[in-house]
C-alpha cells in the first residue's frame, strides 16, 4: 500500500510550516520556558484559528472532524518549530475521550486544556497556563487543581501534580483517545526530528576544520545518512497508524505503538547525531539546538515510554499468532 498525503493535506501543513516558520517560535519556546506565556498563548490562538484546535473535535461540537491523518500534519510541524503548550492533551487526548458538548466547544475554539491520566501521563502538562485542568479517573473525567510544578528535562514543559476535583464528564472511549495521543506524540518526534537533521546537515556544510568542511568527513556523511534513514523508515509506520486509528482493536493499537517506537528511536538518533557533529557547542542552552534535543528526551517518555509500547506490539504479535 502506498501512503501520500492529498493535496489539501499538504497546503494545510505547508500553510502551518509557514504560520510557524513567521512567528519566530524559538523566542517563544524560550520565553514559554521562563514562565512567560503570553508570546505562546498569542500564537495558540493563531494555530486555533487555522484549526489546529479542532481537527479531531465532532463537526456536531464545532469541530473539522478532520480526522488522524490532519493531526499528524500538524503534529510533525509543532514539533519541527518546537512550539510550547498541552497541544497533545488539548488537541488530541480531550477530543476524542470528552463527550460533553459544551467543553468539546470549548476545545475547537481554542481553549488551553491539560490532563492528567495515570499510570502512563502522572502530570498535567503546562497546567498553570491552562483554562481546563482535568483529570482521568477510571472513566470519570474530574475537574483538577493542580500543586507545585515538577521539573522536566524539557525546560519547556512545566509538569503539574493534580487532585481531581468534580466529575464534569463520564467515558469510555479512553484506549483511542490514549492511541491518539500517542500517535501526536510520535508525530511531533518526527518533526523534531527532521528539525535536528536539517540544522545538522546546514552545520557541517559551514564548520571547517583542518581546512576543510566537517560535513565532507565519510563519518559526518555516515551519521546524518543512518538518521535519514531512520526517519524515512518511521514516516510511513506513523501515517500508516494515522490512516487505521480511527477504530478501537488491538490492529490499531499495535499500529500506533509500532509508530511511536519508531518515531522515538529516529529523533532519538536524530539528538545524538546533532549533539555530536555539534561539538561543545551543542551541549550549551545558548544554542537554539539545545530546544529540540530536550523536547525529543522528554517526548520519547510521554504518552507511553518505549517499553510499553514495544510491549504492546509483542502482545499484538504473539497473539496474532496463537489465533492463526
Amino acid at each position: 500500500m502506498r501512503f501520500a498525503l492529498s493535496e489539501d493535506q499538504r497546503d494545510f501543513g505547508a500553510a502551518l510550516d509557514s504560520l510557524l516558520a513567521s512567528s519566530d517560535p524559538v523566542p517563544v519556546a524560550r520565553a514559554w520556558a521562563a514562565g512567560d506565556t503570553a508570546p505562546g498563548l498569542k500564537l495558540w490562538s493563531r494555530l486555533a484559528e487555522l484549526g489546529v484546535s479542532a481537527l479531531v473535535v465532532p463537526e456536531s461540537a464545532g469541530g473539522t472532524g478532520a480526522g488522524p491523518v490532519e493531526l499528524v500534519v500538524a503534529f510533525e510541524q509543532l514539533g519541527r518549530h518546537a512550539v510550547p503548550g498541552p497541544w497533545v492533551e488539548s488537541a488530541a487526548y480531550l477530543p476524542t475521550l470528552l463527550t460533553d458538548n459544551s467543553l468539546l466547544q470549548r476545545l475547537a475554539e481554542g481553549a488551553v486544556a491539560t490532563v492528567a491520566v495515570a499510570p502512563h501521563t502522572p502530570y498535567a502538562l503546562d497546567a498553570g497556563a491552562a483554562s481546563l485542568v482535568l483529570a482521568v479517573t477510571g472513566a470519570d473525567v474530574r475537574t483538577g487543581s493542580i500543586g507545585e510544578p515538577v521539573r522536566s528535562v524539557d525546560r519547556t514543559r512545566h509538569l503539574f501534580p493534580v487532585e481531581p476535583g468534580r466529575v464534569v464528564d463520564v467515558s469510555h472511549a479512553a484506549g483511542p483517545a490514549f492511541d491518539l495521543a500517542a500517535l501526536a506524540t510520535a508525530a511531533q518526534l518526527l518533526g523534531c526530528g527532521e528539525r535536528l537533521l536539517a540544522d545538522s546537515v546546514a552545520y557541517v556544510k559551514q564548520r571547517r576544520q583542518f581546512g576543510r568542511e566537517i560535513g565532507s568527513y565519510q563519518a559526518i556523511k555516515h551519521r546524518l545518512a543512518d538518521v535519514r534513514i531512520a526517519l524515512d523508515f518511521a514516516r510511513p509506520l506513523l501515517w500508516g497508524a494515522a490512516v487505521g486509528s480511527p477504530g478501537s482493536s488491538e490492529l490499531r493499537a499495535r499500529d500506533v505503538s509500532a509508530a511511536k517506537v519508531a518515531c522515538a528511536d529516529a529523533a532519538y538518533l536524530a539528538s545524538r547525531a546533532a549533539l555530536q557533529v555539534h561539538g561543545a557547542v551543542g551541549y550549551t542552552q545558548e544554542l537554539d539546538l539545545s530546544l529540540w534535543i530536550t523536547k525529543v528526551r522528554a517526548l520519547v517518555g510521554a504518552w507511553g515510554t518505549p517499553a510499553f509500547h514495544r510491549a504492546r506490539v509483542l502482545d499484538s504479535l504473539v497473539s496474532t499468532n496463537e489465533v492463526g
